[in-house]
């Protein structure tokens, strides 16, 4: 097109007359008439060189990979056709094409709602949302190119706040995949009637008050100390009985070494010899010199302690039996 004004221009060059308007000469009134024809041939050749370059350039558009397009008519209003990718042709000035990006686009949204049992929460949810192809022109009459814009924060914010209050707080964290998935329900019912698809809904954010979460926290701690104690008093239990194991094998042994000793006195001997050999070895083994009596140290076995002893004994059964 450029082309065309730069030959139009020189041919408008080309007739003009070189002298000036008011030269001499015979054929001077013709020659003027004639440079007049020749500019308006010129213009009227620009003129259409220009709509021919202007008509050419608006009657044909574009439509992009993951894109779809509608056309506005300035008569008849918005067409029904539907036009895909690729080159495609309309009316200059007439009509007029509006084209829509139809892939896959996220919009993230974070609100403050309640639980069911009076909780506040912050959940966050993410949705992956594109318009329906075969219902761009009802979307553009409506809702406009920023449908998503218009329609998607509030039916999010509803949706979201809907579900939540069906839930505990516990059940929000334990139970998160079936939040997500009535989420998506709820919001997929209520997009269908804006012709918007959902590919997909996802909680990316749950978050409780600092007063819930302390609360939880002192629980888990009270938990852990209820246990703790619990395993003491299991400590005490097993340590009482083995206190009591013990004194009953104290007391046995006792009962075991005084019938022993009754019985047979030569047990007490068998006791003192190995008395005597342990205390005859710490004493070997030590550099101190000794001065106490043998019989303080058990040492005097060849005495008559034995003797003292024995008839000890022989009173203690003749008291008895006399009893």
């Amino acid at each position: 097109m450029a082309q065309k004004f730069k030959d139009a221009f020189q041919k408008m060059a080309q007739n003009l007359p070189k002298g000036g308007a008011g030269g001499g000469g015979a054929g001077g009134p013709g020659r003027g008439a004639g440079a007049a024809a020749a500019a308006s041939r010129a213009a009227g050749s620009l003129m259409v060189a220009g709509g021919l370059g202007y008509g050419a350039y608006n009657s044909i558009f574009t439509v992009e990979g993951g894109h779809r397009a509608v056309v506005f008519n300035r008569i008849l209003g918005m067409k029904d056709t539907i036009y895909n990718e690729g080159l495609n042709f309309n009316i200059p000035w007439f009509e007029r094409p509006v084209i829509y990006d139809i892939r896959t686009r996220p919009v993230n949204l974070q609100t403050l709602t309640g639980s069911k049992d009076l909780q506040m929460v912050t959940i966050g949810v993410r949705v992956l949302h594109k318009p329906d192809p075969n219902h761009l022109v009802w979307i553009y009459r409506h809702l406009g190119k920023n449908y998503d814009e218009r329609i998607l924060p509030s039916l999010m914010n509803e949706c979201a706040k809907a579900v939540v209050a069906r839930y505990n707080a516990n059940e929000l964290l334990t139970r998160r995949d079936a939040v997500s998935a009535s989420i998506s329900q709820e919001l997929s019912a209520r997009c269908n009637g804006f012709h918007v698809v959902l590919e997909d809904v996802a909680i990316t954010h749950l978050a409780f008050s600092p007063e819930y979460a302390k609360a939880v926290e002192a629980k888990q701690v009270a938990q852990q100390d209820a246990e703790r104690a619990k395993y003491v008093v299991l400590g005490a239990i097993q340590e009482k009985k083995t206190i009591i194991t013990k004194a009953r094998g104290e007391a046995e042994s006792a009962e075991l070494i005084g019938t022993a000793v009754k019985r047979n006195p030569g047990f007490m001997k068998l006791r003192r010899i190995d008395a005597a050999r342990d205390i005859a070895d710490i004493v070997a083994g030590s550099g101190n010199k000794i001065y106490l009596n043998a019989d303080s140290l058990l040492l005097n076995l060849l005495g008559d302690a034995d003797d003292k002893f024995e008839k000890s004994v022989g009173g203690e059964k003749k008291g008895w039996l006399s009893k």
